[in-house]
């Protein structure tokens, strides 16, 4: 349904306000593909992964074993930031409750695909009855 002509000027005024507000929000709520976040996050991560190899490598040739210990700390939260991202860009998300492994289904999908059967159950059921009744 779209919009009247005041409605539409109502949200260029807040559109408006908010880039003069919050400049930085503005842009991220600009992009309209998600995966734009997750591959930014996804180079993020890369670098904090790289910075904690960096860190690390540090820590032994400085002989610091704090350093090395953190260092290693920022590579394993990197990388487990990396994957969390990637699988985000890429779509797939892991079913907790059906096993490891396995894609989850979208809920329409999965939601559509039982109701279907149930609804074809129930017609089955109606025409059995309507033909023991005559």
């Amino acid at each position: 349904m779209p919009l009247s002509e005041h409605e539409q000027r109502q949200l260029e005024q807040i559109e408006q306000a908010l880039y003069a507000d919050h400049p930085r929000l503005a842009r991220a709520m600009r992009a309209k593909d998600p995966k734009v976040h997750y591959r930014r996050r996804l180079v993020t991560s890369c670098a904090g992964f790289v910075l904690g190899a960096g860190a690390l490598v540090a820590g032994v040739l400085l002989r610091h074993p704090w350093l090395d210990v953190v260092g290693f700390v920022i590579m394993v939260a990197s990388s487990a930031w990396a994957i969390t991202n990637y699988r985000r860009m890429a779509g797939v998300t892991i079913d907790r409750r059906a096993g490891r492994g396995r894609a989850r289904k979208p809920a329409r999908q999965a939601r559509t695909a039982t109701n279907a059967g149930m609804m074809d159950r129930l017609e089955e059921r109606w025409r059995r009855r309507q033909e023991r009744d005559r």
